[in-house]
């Protein structure tokens, strides 16, 4: 090993999304493989978006603005919040990374529900944090066990809401009551990547910015967007919070492109939704279509559906890739598998449904 790696880097797992340590070879072209493990948008970016990131491409010889002032304001303004309220970063992920940075030394506690999001362990392996993980109750938040994990070394908790990998979400006032029960010197991270695809009815957690100084909420025009490829993402947060955040961001990390996109996608956004509303009604087929193979999942509030497939999950994953469609794997708990477009859909239903029936 060159260089002196630090032991627990060394060991930590490879963090890959969408591949797996088992991979197997397909026996499938490679032109014709459905790649449903990533929850990406199926689509190309809007034409509008393109446009603006071709037009952009120009002027990538020069740095582009550090601030990304006008992409903060444009969100200032769309979401009615002061533009102090706002920061950006190299997607929501580079987000997550800056808040580790500001907050957490080597030591120190860090809450989330699990299994979520698998940057948070990685994360706090980085920074040499003890991940305390709170189990899921019936695959969703048991946000009064996230509240009773807390203790004075805990310095951040993560919601991911809705939850990767099993899609739930909680609602804000349920956010809230728990928010109540956990010490304003700790920061609560409400990461909402999918929130696009969540039911109104669940709030909009940007309403306990007023009420509670510790709570942080980051986003991303990665999924809803199609942006995934550029790595935009902002933040909301109280300004002392933000300004703190501001601090540690990698230079030019939102790049010329990344900003103009974001700028063109916000402008854009009726269209968005539109596309949105697509995958939703997908979403909905998907559901109807496992439950005529007597499969229940739990409440989906993103872009992917949870499969429970318990012991079988690797074989049938394994069986669905060597079909030429690549999901993601939860060994001995479930599929993760993304909504995209009808084919699309409809190939992994197809594939699943023989795996299945093998297993």
């Amino acid at each position: 090993m060159i260089g002196r790696v630090r032991p627990a880097i060394a060991e930590m797992a490879s963090y890959a999304p969408g591949k797996r340590a088992d991979d197997v070879e397909s026996p499938v072209a490679l032109d014709d493989i459905v790649k449903v493990a990533s929850n990406e948008n199926p689509w190309s970016p809007l034409p509008e978006v393109a446009e603006a990131i071709i037009e952009a491409a120009s002027g990538v010889n020069r740095y582009g603005d550090n601030r990304a002032t006008a992409l903060v304001e444009s969100i200032a303004h769309w979401l009615d919040v002061d533009r102090s309220a706002v920061t950006i970063g190299c997607g929501s992920s580079g987000l997550l990374q800056q808040l580790f940075m500001v907050y957490v030394d080597a030591g120190d506690e860090v809450v989330f529900p699990y299994p979520s999001f698998e940057i948070y362990p990685i994360f706090c392996t980085q920074f040499a944090a003890k991940a305390i993980t709170v189990p899921l109750a019936d695959y969703a938040f048991d946000l009064d066990a996230i509240a009773a994990a807390v203790t004075p070394a805990t310095k951040l908790i993560f919601l991911a809401n809705p939850n990767n990998p099993t899609g739930t979400a909680s609602s804000v006032e349920d956010i809230r009551s728990m928010l109540n029960k956990v010490a304003p010197d700790v920061i609560v991270v409400i990461d909402e990547a999918y929130r696009e695809f969540s039911s109104p009815s669940l709030g909009d957690p940007a309403s306990l910015l007023s009420d509670f100084a510790n709570v942080v909420i980051t986003r991303t025009f990665s999924k809803a967007y199609g942006l995934a490829g550029l790595r935009s993402g902002y933040a909301l947060g109280a300004p002392e919070v933000i300004c703190e955040l501001e601090k540690v961001r990698l230079p030019f990390s939102v790049n010329n492109l990344a900003q103009a996109g974001a700028l063109a996608a916000i402008e854009h956004r009726d269209k968005a939704m539109e596309r949105v509303e697509k995958l939703l009604a997908e979403r909905t087929r998907c559901v109807a279509a496992l439950a005529d193979m007597g499969i229940a999942v739990p409440d989906p509030q993103a872009n992917f559906i949870f499969i429970p497939t318990s012991a079988a999950t690797t074989a049938i994953a394994n069986g669905m890739e060597q079909r030429g469609v690549i999901t993601r794997p939860f060994p001995d708990f479930g599929l993760r598998v993304t909504v995209g477009s009808a084919e699309e859909n409809d190939r992994w239903l197809s594939a699943f449904g023989e795996c299945r029936a093998l297993t």
